[in-house]
């Protein structure tokens, strides 16, 4: 058992690992071929990548071990017997672990950004200007936190395990595109009303600091009242004509 245990875990996170290369390594091609399209035109984020890269891979490695710890759960028959994957079970399921990830990232952020807290989140904000390689450069604490729930879903949905694989797969790419430091996607479908969100969105988060602690939706900030005051108009801004550094600069 213990064998299979550490087989699923050595395998998870050799795929977490190869993600973030690949998607680190086109980010940064694409990105060398639009330096217009940079949001902190003054600052240079890809300046830290060795120390995030290091970073990233010790965190990937916790991400890991939860996401396996939940899998071998489920199949050990641990947790509620998981639905027949099917062409509906697979979109139900993947919609509502999607906002339950977000609303547990959101009280996660929260919470680390609390006085007692931020100690574990503090190597994550050294990055005042993020770049793609930044996404997971996070300490133990943090990464259990933010990433607890890759463990917790398997014990309280009946989700077929390919819906929280293809999940995790969509957080890391999604979550590196949102710290790419580079603007692509700024249009109506990520300013209200819509509760999608672009890179802008989370970096404005490290530049800013006491904004936008959402993951993938804007929903929980809009809320809660912790979204930048200014995001909305600097998507519009973008989507007007300004490149996206002068339009962060009006801020």
């Amino acid at each position: 058992m213990l064998s299979h245990a550490l087989l699923i875990l050595a395998v998870v996170y050799i795929a977490s690992v190869a993600v973030y290369f690949v998607t680190g390594a086109v980010l940064g091609w694409i990105n060398t071929r639009h330096p217009e399209r940079r949001i902190q035109p003054r600052r240079r984020g890809e300046s830290r990548a060795r120390e995030e890269i290091i970073a990233s891979l010790r965190a990937l490695a916790v991400s890991a071990a939860l996401l396996s710890a939940g899998y071998f759960a489920q199949i050990s028959g641990w947790t509620p017997q998981p639905v027949a994957l099917s062409w509906w079970s697979f979109p139900v399921f993947f919609a509502i672990a999607i906002v339950i990830l977000d609303g547990w990232f959101y009280l996660g952020h929260r919470i680390l950004h609390w006085g007692p807290f931020y100690q574990y989140h503090a190597l994550h904000h050294r990055s005042v200007a993020p770049c793609a390689w930044s996404n997971d450069s996070s300490t133990v604490v943090d990464t259990l936190i933010e990433h607890g729930f890759y463990l917790f879903i398997w014990f309280v949905l009946p989700v077929p395990a390919a819906v929280i694989f293809t999940l995790r797969f969509y957080d890391q790419v999604s979550g590196m595109i949102g710290h790419s430091g580079f603007e692509y996607f700024a249009s109506p479908s990520a300013r209200y009303p819509s509760p999608l969100i672009c890179t802008t969105f989370h970096d404005l988060h490290h530049s800013q600091f006491r904004y936008n602690y959402g993951n993938m939706f804007s929903i929980w900030d809009r809320l809660l009242g912790t979204i930048h005051p200014d995001y909305d108009q600097i998507i519009n801004r973008i989507e007007s004509g300004a490149s996206p550094g002068e339009a962060t600069a009006r801020q």
